[in-house]
């Protein structure tokens, strides 16, 4: 035996002898051969992990500015797992786990690791502890399967099989309802009492529970049963099993349409839910609102339609408020959720404290808006009014300095941050005066509150100093009543007249002789002095007016001069006579004279229509026009008008009558901004819309020197409008072609295509700065990183060029908001961009474009150009030799002024210099060169 051994160890180690020798070898070959693959190995891992390190500080330091930047805790967890550094790596994921609920594969990846780690027995508490943090995030069955797997491993522990029965029964409760990945529960909770060599009633027990419930291929479980079973199935079980069977048959069409549907799918699970609610069984309305959760959790109106249900309907204490928790940390910018979170904590009994610390949490969570902060502050002051017993001191001096923080808290905090309060009418101050008034009978401290108020720029509102004096009158007393209302007749600017009247109405029923007679004195004095200002307002105004008149005039009488002045130097040689008098016509009508007031559409800065065809986003930025033609107004001739010789009144006449027959507006579409010089435009068109349905006719819109860039597309069919309307902004000989509703005004004068909506869209980025080059796949590469991409608009004029502005859509408003932090500033080919959330200005009446008046009106004589003067859309349109001033813009509607107010007569002044001409003098002045035009011709 020892001489077998000592042969075995000299082999041993001649074969270690060989295997060093044939190593030096290599290395000797490769050092002849100039490798060095150890040392360059070495270097590049060596500048890999400074570069690693360095982003890592560089994500940590973001995160030390803004904490609630979620792209980042991701990347910075991602980073840290590659590079082995599990103490940071365990923090990191540590502090994104306080901040927000982590996805299902964050968790997983935490939960191997940590296993990793803790393989030996004491330590497997912790994971017990980091398994039930996660299954509380969202509805994930295979977070539970990997819970129930670890805890077999526990088995040989003391109550370590009633631990395993535990985990699975509540894993059966979270997502055994889940028709989908529901029988994977139930089927590893059956395979573990199979081992465990459980009693037959056990599984029996398993097999009926689960049978009982409609799930996907639920038939398989019911052959499976048959033949583990040897009793047989019983008729309970059957009449079971075929109600569930019937369950699940209504409910397989949602579950495909869910399958077969793109993520996130909201759309999909809303018409699953809608239905669930409709069966109203409370267990299945819930795991269908947490499964919708699970791929939409970052929309604030799923959250919020979720948790209503659960406050109106199942109102369990434990179940409401971790939903609601779950749903701010989900979506903490959405102030609506906090809001109903602190309700639902007041309403279930929640100590003061856990109440504040809420509160404090939702003031730090980054608001998008000034008016959300207000709304917060109020809610929870409403909550401090509720508990405060008026008869102690403790509760109430808490409220007061609630109120004092929140009004600093305005000032301080969200003016420096929004450049507004959110609260112009200071509504916290008006309830804080109310609350002084009716429960503290404290007026001094509530009249001291109104003073605050009306110094912040509401004096000049009637309805502040109403509110104050409702104030006064319910719990004051006369005198500062009367005190109140002489200070509004003082200060009032919006409706003097109104408050005048209450304050003689107050004297009528409070006051003595001298008080009335001071209150008539009072009010006759203000109004004389108010109705002095709007008479110099107006004599200003008519002033301008008259001056821009008389300029209008004298172009008008130089531009007749030089016209005489070319015709005396033509002559009258043949032929030119026509030619003389198609220069008046174009002269009288200019250019442009069949294309209409271009009409203002879309949103505030490149918006959706109304009608939802399409985003018109060819806007000028100096006039905030759009460059889209409306459908002309067709103009019929009055039956009574008188032409000239050979019959040309008939004709033109009758072809007007034959057209109005054979137009169908409601099967029509007004197509506009074509190239001038597009050849054959009927037979283009017709190829072009041929494929929305069969064409009846193209009617072409020509002018003496050709085609004028619009016409009308007549279809068989109401049904190809709508996909016509869908051809909105499609290129055209590189110009984006305009598709509109044909409606005559004539009989729909109140008729509008498209409206503005002023409304702020979270989900969508206004970018600026762009370069001309810039196209939608570039941007997309740049956007894509931030969010899911809905749509992408590029911005270009009418010609098709582009404007450096672009508008990018965002599938939820937390990807937008996050791609507004990253994008803002950024370089993109030299070019710096301006990123911001969506937010069209208000267009009140005073900030309407002119070119939106009826014709007739003129441009406002205080119009605002920008930087480059007058933009081409602001040009009128209006014949020149009509080009006339009726009045006052402010005083003018349609051609006719409104009646004087002030009882002085309307025919004198400047209203009277001018009369108006109404729609038959147009009709007439446009036939009559055609009369002309049709007899040369």
């Amino acid at each position: 035996m020892a001489a077998t051994g000592n042969a075995e160890e000299m082999q041993l180690q001649e074969t270690e002898e060989e295997a060093e020798m044939e190593r030096e070898m290599e290395s000797d070959e490769e050092e002849g051969m100039g490798i060095e693959n150890s040392d360059n190995d070495e270097d590049d891992s060596s500048e890999d992990e400074k570069e690693n390190e360095a982003e890592i500080q560089r994500l940590e330091e973001q995160l030390s500015i803004n904490a609630f930047d979620y792209n980042c805790h991701v990347d910075l967890i991602k980073l840290l797992r590659q590079e082995g550094e599990l103490p940071r790596l365990r923090k990191a994921r540590q502090k994104m786990s306080e901040l927000f609920p982590l996805t299902e594969e964050i968790w997983l990846d935490w939960l191997k690791d940590e296993i990793h780690l803790t393989e030996e027995e004491p330590n497997r508490e912790k994971i017990y502890e980091l398994f039930e943090r996660a299954v509380k995030d969202y509805i994930c069955p295979e977070i539970w399967l990997e819970y129930a797997q670890y805890s077999i491993g526990g088995m040989g522990q003391p109550g370590g099989i009633e631990k395993v029965r535990s985990i699975f029964e509540r894993a059966l409760t979270a997502v055994g309802l889940h028709m989908t990945k529901g029988a994977t529960v139930w089927e590893a909770y059956r395979e573990f009492e199979n081992a465990i060599l459980a009693t037959l009633e056990r599984i029996y027990t398993l097999f009926r529970r689960q049978l009982a419930i409609p799930l996907m291929d639920m038939e398989g479980t019911y052959a499976e049963y048959e033949e583990w079973s040897d009793q047989g199935v019983s008729d309970t079980i059957t009449q079971k099993y075929k109600r569930a069977l019937q369950q699940m048959e209504k409910s397989k069409p949602y579950e495909e349409t869910l399958i077969a549907a793109e993520p996130p799918k909201l759309a999909e699970y809303q018409t699953y839910i809608d239905y669930e609610q409709k069966e109203g069984d409370p267990a299945r309305i819930q795991i269908i609102f947490e499964r919708a959760l699970a791929e939409n959790c970052l929309v604030p109106d799923m959250w919020a339609k979720y948790t209503k249900y659960l406050d109106r309907q199942l109102k369990i204490k434990d179940l409401v408020l971790s939903t609601h928790e779950r749903a701010v940390r989900n979506c903490p910018w959405t102030m609506g959720l906090w809001k109903n979170y602190l309700l639902a904590l007041e309403r279930h009994g929640a100590d003061h404290n856990t109440i504040s610390d809420v509160f404090e949490k939702a003031l730090n969570a980054g608001f998008i808006q000034a008016t959300d902060y207000v709304e917060i502050w109020q809610a929870y002051l409403d909550y401090l009014r509720r508990r405060v017993d008026f008869k102690s001191s403790r509760e109430l001096e808490e409220l007061r300095a609630a109120f004092t923080r929140s009004l600093d808290y305005m000032k301080q905090d969200v003016e420096e941050r929004f450049s507004e309060s959110g609260d112009p009418s200071c509504t916290i101050m008006q309830v804080w005066a109310k609350i002084e008034a009716l429960h503290c009978k404290n007026m001094q401290k509530a009249r001291e509150l109104w003073d605050s108020i009306m110094t912040k720029g509401n004096a000049k509102f009637a309805n502040m100093w109403l509110e104050y004096y409702n104030l006064e009158r319910s719990y004051g007393d006369a005198l500062h009543c009367r005190k109140a209302l002489h200070r509004a007749v003082q200060c009032t600017s919006d409706y003097p007249e109104h408050v005048c009247e209450v304050l003689l109405t107050f004297e009528r029923v409070e006051g003595s002789l001298e008080d009335w007679d001071a209150a008539v004195q009072k009010t006759e004095t203000r109004l004389n002095r108010v109705n002095e200002q709007r008479a110099k307002v107006a004599e200003k105004e008519a002033h301008l007016a008259r001056q821009e008149e008389e300029k209008t005039e004298q172009r008008r009488k130089a531009k007749a001069d030089k016209k005489n002045q070319k015709k005396g130097q033509k002559g009258t040689r043949p032929g030119e006579k026509r030619k003389a008098e198609e220069e008046d016509y174009e002269e009288e009508w200019g250019e442009e004279s069949e294309q209409p007031p271009k009409r203002p559409r879309g949103e505030g800065h490149g918006g959706f229509r109304e009608d939802g065809v399409g985003a018109d986003e060819s806007m000028d930025t100096e006039s905030g026009l759009f460059g889209r033609r409306a459908p002309p107004v067709r103009r019929q001739e009055p039956s009574g008008t008188k032409r000239g010789q050979h019959g040309a009144s008939t004709t033109v006449r009758k072809t007007q009558e034959d057209d109005q027959e054979q137009r169908k507006d409601d099967c029509s579409v007004f197509i506009s901004n074509l190239a001038f010089t597009m050849e054959d435009p009927e037979r283009r068109l017709k190829e072009l819309f041929e494929p929305c349905g069969p064409v009846q006719s193209v009617r072409a819109v020509y002018a003496p020197k050709g085609f004028r860039g619009y016409c009308y597309v007549q279809f068989e069919g109401k049904a190809s409008v709508t996909e016509a309307l869908k051809m909105d902004r499609q290129e055209v000989d590189g110009r984006p072609m305009f598709v509109s509703p044909c409606v005559d005004k004539t009989k729909n004068p109140d008729f509008k295509v498209f409206k503005y909506n002023t409304n702020l869209e979270k989900h969508k980025i206004f970018i600026s700065g762009l370069p001309f080059s810039c196209t939608k796949e570039q941007l997309e590469e740049l956007c894509k990183d931030h969010g899911t991409i809905k749509d992408i608009r590029l911005v270009t004029n009418r010609s098709g060029k582009p404007k450096g502005l672009a508008y990018v859509e965002f599938e939820d408003e937390a990807h937008a908001s996050q791609a507004v932090l990253k994008l803002d500033g950024t370089v993109l080919q030299e070019h710096t961009l301006s990123v911001a959330i969506s937010n069209p200005p208000r267009r009140n009446a005073a900030d309407k474009p002119a070119l939106s008046r009826p014709v007739g009106s003129m441009v406002p004589r205080n119009m605002v150009y920008g930087s480059r003067g007058k933009g081409r859309t602001q040009l009128s349109l209006l014949p020149r030799s009509l080009h006339r001033q009726t009045g006052s813009e402010s005083k003018a509607e349609n051609g006719t002024a409104p009646k004087p107010t002030d009882g002085t007569s309307g025919d004198t002044g400047f209203e009277a210099q001018a009369k108006p001409l109404s729609n038959s003098d147009f009709a007439k002045m446009l036939l009559k060169k055609q009369l002309k035009l049709a007899t040369y011709h």
